[in-house]
């Protein structure tokens, strides 16, 4: 019997001990009623384990409540601030519960001082770096099996900004990340690209973008954006830092 027959009637259950007769080299597993057994299979136990975010500060739960609310939301923070977390946790909700078809995940690509251009391999090899974070931030709501697996049928899409133009994302869910590294121009074509029974939250932190002060559009297009009523524009402080405790410290003198 090959080893792939074997394991399939291992795990259906159908497993003739007296086919191994003759064998003194397999010995079949002895099956205890009262004790556990690897063969048992426990109906009692909670397969899936769902994870329920909540908010730890008062600006989260003012964040979480108008990304609920509202279709496109600005949010202003600091490092540590749950800004993405948060985004992307309420973009896997709003997969998982049917009421986006798929998850838009963007950010720009960016040099901070570093260059990528030595990297081997392709374009998208080489802009793999820039998007880790968003990957890390999936993977901690969903398997990186599952991830993998909807990546494939294109329910999440990953893609840095210079992707993003002329595009329009109807029944989605869009993230747009480090928005303090778009200028103007670009956050306006990505805003731009929202389409019908779509939800868009944009994060960063004006205070730490890698372009010049001048260029960065993030601020400017808050400040225009919190005049519009259906627009919701949320600004975290450092009291709603959850990192280590050092890092509101930090972020305070430096």
């Amino acid at each position: 019997m090959t080893k792939r027959a074997m394991k399939r009637q291992l795990r259906e259950g159908a497993f003739d001990a007296g086919q191994f007769q003759g064998d003194d080299k397999i010995r079949r597993l002895p099956l205890d009623r009262n004790g556990w057994s690897p063969l048992a299979h426990n109906e009692d136990r909670e397969q899936g384990y769902v994870k329920t975010i909540k908010a730890k500060s008062p600006g989260q739960e003012i964040l979480m409540k108008a990304i609920d609310d509202k279709n496109l939301v600005v949010a202003l923070g600091p490092a540590g601030t749950g800004k993405t977390y948060l985004a992307i946790a309420k973009a896997v909700e709003s997969l998982e519960a049917g009421r986006v078809g798929r998850i838009v995940l963007s950010r720009p690509a960016v040099e901070a001082g570093e260059s990528i251009g030595f990297l081997p391999g392709d374009a998208e090899d080489k802009l793999a770096p820039y998007l880790r974070p968003l990957y890390d931030a999936l993977s901690d709501r969903l398997s990186m099996k599952r991830v993998r697996a909807l990546m494939a049928e294109g329910a999440i899409e990953i893609a840095p900004v210079g992707f993003m133009r002329g595009r329009t994302l109807n029944n989605a869910f869009v993230v747009i990340d480090e928005a303090q590294n778009c200028t103007y121009v670009q956050l306006k074509m990505l805003l731009t690209r929202l389409g019908w029974h779509s939800t868009m939250v944009v994060t960063g932190d004006p205070n730490q973008s890698d372009l010049l002060p001048e260029l960065s559009g993030l601020g400017p297009v808050a400040d225009k954006l919190e005049a519009l009523s259906n627009i919701s524009v949320v600004r975290l402080a450092d009291r709603d830092i959850v990192r280590h405790p050092l890092v509101a410290d930090m972020l305070s003198v430096l």
